[in-house]
């Protein structure tokens, strides 16, 4: 899938701790401001995937959080390292 850029580390782990489930305005804080063509196809790819795995959402137009990182291609993991090592490096 050809996600867009996300617009800070913090964040993106901010977006990923704070909330089980995501919506248009967690969306544009990820990404930045998106068309709403392109939030509606991040949230239907990320729909479809929870639909292969029998969950449902809490609400109408939001997605799971974990799913939808990892639909979009946003290893957690990864970012946590990165941001330890500005961190060390005192870049951050």
């Amino acid at each position: 899938m050809n996600t867009p850029t996300i617009t800070s580390i913090d964040t993106a782990l901010k977006v990923y701790y704070s909330h089980s489930e995501i919506g248009n305005k967690e969306i544009n804080m990820l990404f930045g401001r998106l068309s709403s063509a392109t939030i509606s196809r991040l949230k239907k790819a990320a729909k479809s995937e929870m639909t292969n795995r029998d969950m449902l959402s809490y609400r109408m137009y939001t997605v799971n959080t974990a799913v939808a990182f990892d639909v979009w291609g946003l290893d957690v993991a990864d970012l946590e390292k990165r941001r330890k090592k500005l961190k060390e490096l005192e870049l951050h």
